[in-house]
């Protein structure tokens, strides 16, 4: 064979390979075919199941005429069944089109391919539902009648356990707060009445449904709207649960509003290395019963305990040691606490131009100062909130708080927060002291502390490493940051000489 002709056959060859390859590419594509052979099956499934669903409903309203006798939906299941058979066909007919583009396999088809299966897909869907809902239906009125006696019974002790409920005593109990708390009686008066107004409802359902029991009880369904038996015990069950537990939640809410209560982050540290690392805080929950709006004479109980936090929180709460992170006073319920932190012991002080309040009193000394005092009833609440280390604010402290507070921010001054010198003092013996917290103040432990523990890191343990101690919330590099810019701090403190506090519980 020549050379010619060689080159000839080789030209052919390769027009003849490009030509196959290229061929694939005017098909319709591989994944709407598959779709379509899919969608195909599933249609003639579902057209089985119409079939046998339609059947099983005959077959149950034939077994029992009576019951369906007293459901008038159930004469209008045949004419949804026809229904459900009509939009079947529609989606046979959008098949019947998915097959012909199917066959004619043109790329150009597949847009007109996927709409037809998007709405094959929707008419299949909506037949399957319609026709299920009906079947639904159809075995929820035989099962409530296999069951009826037994439903009955159940009626009659949902009404007992509804009207067992003794208002009296949450009636009082709302009674008493709407007078110590003013403000809360419109909302304490709706959910006592919300509770009245189950009881009411249970009666009439009860009453309502009489004949029907009594029917349903001789099996007499001809006479039964068992509907109508059926809504009413549905209601009477659900009074039944709703009722003791709405008492029991407004029984709550009313002593809600007789405790103070505040969480304090008392402690924090971190432990662990790696991916084992935790974030813990020390809170400290102190809780202040009062018997009325106006008591001197509170109850205080206290609960300290260590809870893991995620990283976001300790390091949004970081600056916060010393603080109340959550404060909620008597004559409001749990779930309206403030969460804006705040120095310990201030929610409790009257404004200096108001001068004392059921707490403690703004002691006046002839150099012109003024101290705040808890009056000594509170001495165990002022001693939890201090930690034990009092030091009477001055109104000029008090007037930072409150300006701070009223705009939403945290107060911390030179004395509260982490880095105040109070806060220095007072949390000189904890964990985060220890592990260096207080890096140049003059409580800083000096050694030990947390890299001699188990949860210290090999840095820390490593005696040529760094070990100067850290602040949270500061760079390395710059160990006397002040805190985040949501904090409000007055002028420094003036120098003035601080007389000791009066006796506590005696205003002079």
């Amino acid at each position: 064979m020549s050379r010619s002709t060689l080159k000839f056959l080789a030209v052919l060859l390769g027009v003849l390979i490009v030509a196959v390859l290229l061929s694939g590419f005017d098909d319709l594509p591989r994944e709407v075919r598959a779709q379509i052979s899919n969608e195909r099956s599933a249609l003639a499934a579902a057209q089985s199941q119409l079939h046998s669903t339609k059947d099983e409903v005959a077959h149950d309203v034939q077994a029992e005429p009576a019951l369906f006798g007293a459901v008038p939906e159930s004469a209008q299941w045949p004419a949804a069944f026809t229904k459900d058979e009509g939009v079947l066909a529609d989606a046979s007919r959008d098949m019947d089109e998915l097959t012909r583009l199917q066959k004619a396999n043109r790329r150009q088809d597949r847009q007109r391919a996927e709409a037809l299966l998007s709405h094959e897909r929707s008419l299949r869907a909506s037949a399957m539902n319609d026709s299920g809902n009906v079947r639904k239906e159809a075995a929820h009125w035989v099962e409530w009648k296999q069951r009826l006696p037994e439903a009955v019974t159940q009626m009659e002790q949902d009404f007992r356990a509804v009207h067992g409920v003794n208002l009296a005593p949450v009636a009082n109990a709302v009674q008493k707060a709407e007078a110590d708390w003013p403000q809360k009686k419109s909302d304490l008066d709706s959910r006592l009445a919300a509770v009245r107004e189950l009881q009411v409802q249970s009666e009439s359902a009860w009453q309502d449904s009489a004949e029907a029991r009594l029917a349903a009880a001789k099996g007499d369904y001809a006479h039964v709207n068992l509907q109508a038996l059926a809504g009413a015990a549905d209601t009477l069950h659900t009074d039944a649960t709703d009722v003791p537990k709405k008492v029991e939640e407004l029984g709550a809410l009313s002593g809600q509003l007789y405790n103070n209560w505040d969480k304090m982050l008392v402690d924090m540290e971190t432990r662990g290395i790696g991916s084992d690392k935790s974030y813990d805080q020390k809170v400290r929950t102190v809780t202040t019963h009062v018997p009325d709006a106006t008591s001197k004479n509170g109850e205080t109980t206290s609960d300290e305990k260590w809870v893991e936090v995620p990283k976001s929180t300790f390091d949004a709460q970081k600056n916060d040691l010393g603080m109340v992170l959550e404060h909620k006073p008597a004559g409001l319920y749990d779930y309206e606490a403030e969460h804006t932190p705040q120095p310990a012991g201030f929610a409790y002080m009257a404004p200096p131009s108001v001068g004392s309040n059921q707490y403690g009193y703004w002691d006046h000394h002839s150099d012109g100062t003024s101290f705040w005092v808890f009056y000594g009833q509170y001495a165990l609440m002022r001693d939890l909130l201090f930690n034990h280390s009092y030091r009477p604010p001055m109104p000029y402290e008090y007037d930072g708080y409150y300006t701070a507070r009223r705009s939403g921010q945290t107060y911390y001054g030179k004395e509260y927060g982490t880095s105040g010198t109070a806060t220095q003092e007072r949390y000189s013996g904890s964990s985060y002291a220890k592990s260096g917290g207080f890096r140049d103040s003059k409580f800083a432990s000096k050694s030990g502390g947390y890299r001699d523990s188990r949860f210290a890191s090999p840095n820390a343990r490593d005696p040529n490493a760094d070990h100067s101690p850290r602040t949270f919330g500061s760079h390395p590099q710059e160990p006397h940051a002040s805190p985040p810019s949501r904090s409000y701090r007055p002028p420094s403190r003036p120098s003035m000489p601080r007389s000791a506090p009066r006796s506590f519980g005696r205003r002079r």
